[in-house]
């Protein structure tokens, strides 16, 4: 029998590539050639085969694994890691909200015999904001020359940072900078200000910047600012100026997408003009832009809005018929005008018949149901909700759980009580208020006979 030929680093790296497994993944890095016989030597990976291992396990939050990978590529003597693999590695901790992490990779990166340059700096920042460490962002800006020289992108993440948390007049200070530095700022520094002003419902400055930017700065409005514009446009009900943005796009050869069709077909609805609405719905198809589950909430929305239920699920008929299942928000959407409605029978039929249609209740469905059954004073339909709820994990907001409980003890329905009261309490979700609200309930005079046996079964609970 012949002897199986080793596998080879080019091998190896394709076979990561095609691996999905990140597990098995990292066990066919570790065992390149598990037929073989014992290896004389060992394996010799290449970098690129560290930078599929290490990306799969990134990916995957494997966090543990990927840091000894990272120790091991540290000891290769043949070849030094590059920036890239750090940028990544660095993102991967963003995403899961370790900044601690983030920051321990950034200072490591020398030890690696890798120069750190903007793109690692900027990694950092991007990480940083991500898991909201403003403080940290500050802090690491005001040492910048200690790492590298900033560019567009370094003040791009900065204003968005503080566009992000509303602070707008440090944004611009941030563009000031950015031009007395002379870094020429670009589409994404335009688009990240007229988004948060636009946010902050500051229209005619967002208007004045995007002209600004093409007459002084030569910077052409891309899809993504355009539909900035039109959303908060129609926010503020100029959907006339609105559809002359849209006018614009296309003259620029900017073809709009399903972001702002389904602005407008909302916008529409929200303001009663239906017939207006259908027709950006048919521009939308003709235009071969497939209308998506965003597009038929915002009209399962108008139609609700309207109390047109009959309306609402003829478009829950459509989606399915066009191939667009509806999602938990459609059916919330038609569970909560109902409610409204008071019409609490037929919410909890489509309520219930949501596993059969494949798609599970959130915790939204059940607050919404429970909410409506309150509100109807169907105490025992809501005391049942709030036990399937709790059983799947989910808790009432506060203020709907005192409402149940203010209109069990006006009925003086004390039995049903207890039980409401036990199963919050087994559920560990008795926040301070409604402690408050048990007191009040048991300190009454009519009710101190029972006040023992009330604290008692929550105590235990």
């Amino acid at each position: 029998m012949s002897t199986p030929k080793p596998i080879s680093p080019f091998r190896l790296c394709s076979l990561l590539r095609l691996q999905k497994d990140p597990n098995l993944a990292l066990h066919l890095f570790q065992n390149p050639d598990p037929q073989s016989p014992k290896p004389q030597k060992p394996f010799r990976y290449t970098l690129r085969c560290y930078d599929l291992i290490i990306a799969k396990l990134g990916r995957a939050k494997m966090f543990q694994q990927m840091d000894q990978i990272l120790t091991q590529l540290n000891q290769e003597s043949r070849f030094s890691p590059t920036e890239i693999i750090f940028c990544n590695v660095i993102s991967f901790y963003g995403r899961a909200r370790l900044p601690h992490r983030a920051l321990q990779v950034f200072d490591q990166i020398p030890s690696f015999r890798c120069r750190r340059t903007v793109k690692s700096y900027n990694s950092l920042l991007d990480a940083l904001l991500k898991c909201g460490e403003i403080d940290k962002i500050r802090e690491f800006f005001e040492n910048v020359e200690n790492y590298a020289t900033p560019d567009a992108c370094t003040y791009n993440i900065l204003i968005n940072a503080c566009c992000s948390y509303g602070c707008l007049d440090d944004a611009w200070k941030v563009f000031d900078e950015m031009c007395d530095r002379g870094v020429r700022p670009n589409v994404v520094t335009f688009g990240t200000l007229i988004y948060g002003l636009c946010v902050n419902s500051r229209l005619e400055e967002a208007l004045k910047l995007k002209e600004d930017m093409m007459r002084f700065y030569g910077v052409k409005p891309n899809r993504l600012l355009y539909t900035s514009l039109i959303r908060g446009l129609c926010r503020t009900r100029e959907l006339n100026l609105a559809f002359r943005l849209k006018e614009e796009m296309e003259i620029n050869k900017i073809k709009p997408d399903s972001a702002v069709y389904n602005t407008f077909i909302s916008a529409l609805f929200k303001i009663g003009k239906k017939e207006e609405a259908f027709r950006v719905l048919e521009e939308m198809r003709e235009s071969g832009c497939k209308p998506d589950t965003v597009t038929y909430n915002s009209m399962l929305h108008g139609f609700c809005r309207e109390k047109d239920f009959e309306a609402a699920y003829k478009v829950l008929d459509q989606m399915v018929k066009e191939g667009c299942k509806p999602d938990i928000i459609s059916y919330n959407v038609i569970i909560g005008g109902l409610c409204k409605e008071g019409k609490c029978e037929e919410a909890n039929d489509l309520f219930e018949d949501l596993p059969l249609r494949g798609c599970a209740p959130d915790v939204v469905s059940y607050r919404t149901i429970f909410d409506g059954f309150c509100d109807q004073k169907r105490f025992k339909e809501a005391t049942l909700i709030l036990d399937e709820m709790i059983f799947k994990g989910f808790s009432p907001s506060s203020a709907s759980f005192h409402k149940l409980v203010d209109g069990l003890c006006l009925e003086r329905n004390m039995e049903l009580l207890w039980k409401v009261l036990a199963s919050i309490g087994n559920a560990k979700v008795i926040d301070v208020d409604t402690w408050k609200l048990v007191i009040s309930i048991a300190s009454k005079e009519e009710m101190l006979s029972n006040a023992s046996a009330l604290v008692d079964t929550l105590l235990v609970a």
